[in-house]
């Protein structure tokens, strides 16, 4: 596993004029926690940070703290963004021990086209997005990818489906939770289809009718104009 070091340094301003002074500086506002060691405030490298979360392990990266009193292990356990400039406002980070298994959340990503949406003309739903699992911190993966090509209408993907190293990773979810699963098309969704087809494939009979309509009107015009003419003959 690549060693990452994050750079901090303890701070005793609190407040939002020091967190805006941080921030200006490059730096957010922080704190370490958990394991043996006491919660420790800090002012720790924004633009390190901002990586880690951006890399394929995103928040579940195992990196180095680098402190005056030495290096400590942690992780990403929360962290707070600026909703307008998507920059760090805060984190929580905890410390780890590298020989003591933990419990995080993973990723689950697919691949492959289903069966069920290519010859089925199903739908392909997916229903959990990550698991829990547990495990020593160098062995969390980055994500958990399954194959769903052979998935058809009708099936599903259970947690207890997913493709694990049973002897570095315990999946704790529920192994009946549905991951994924395909489904066919809905019966309202087909009747628009259906009616649009019906309305192309019936003849035109009302324009037929008209137009029938028409020509008989005009054909009633040509045959009163000799009788209007015959008429006024006799007059005179």
């Amino acid at each position: 596993m690549d060693q990452i070091t994050v750079e901090a340094r303890p701070r005793d301003d609190r407040g939002k004029n020091a967190a805006r002074r941080l921030r200006r500086q490059g730096q957010v506002p922080g704190v370490l926690y958990g394991g043996d060691g006491k919660s420790v405030t800090l002012a720790v490298n924004t633009k390190q940070l901002a990586a880690i979360l951006r890399s394929e392990s995103g928040h579940n990266t195992i990196f180095k703290v680098k402190l005056p009193t030495g290096d400590e292990p942690a992780m990403l356990k929360d962290w707070q963004v600026d909703p307008l400039l998507g920059s760090l406002l805060h984190v929580d980070l905890l410390r780890v021990a590298m020989d003591v298994r933990i419990h995080v959340m993973v990723p689950v990503h697919t691949f492959g086209e289903p069966q069920g949406v290519k010859l089925q003309g199903g739908i392909f739903e997916m229903v959990t997005r990550e698991v829990e699992v547990e495990c020593l911190p160098s062995d969390i993966p980055g994500e958990i990818r399954v194959d769903v090509s052979e998935l058809m209408i009708g099936k599903q993907l259970r947690v207890g489906d997913l493709p694990i190293d049973a002897a570095k990773i315990k999946l704790l979810s529920d192994p009946q939770r549905v991951v994924a699963h395909v489904v066919a098309l809905r019966a309202e969704e087909e009747k628009p289809a259906e009616a649009a087809a019906a309305e192309a494939a019936a003849p035109a009979e009302p324009e037929v009718i008209k137009k029938g309509k028409k020509e008989a009107e005009e054909g009633e015009e040509v045959a009163a104009a000799p009788a209007a003419e015959e008429k006024e003959k006799a007059k005179k």
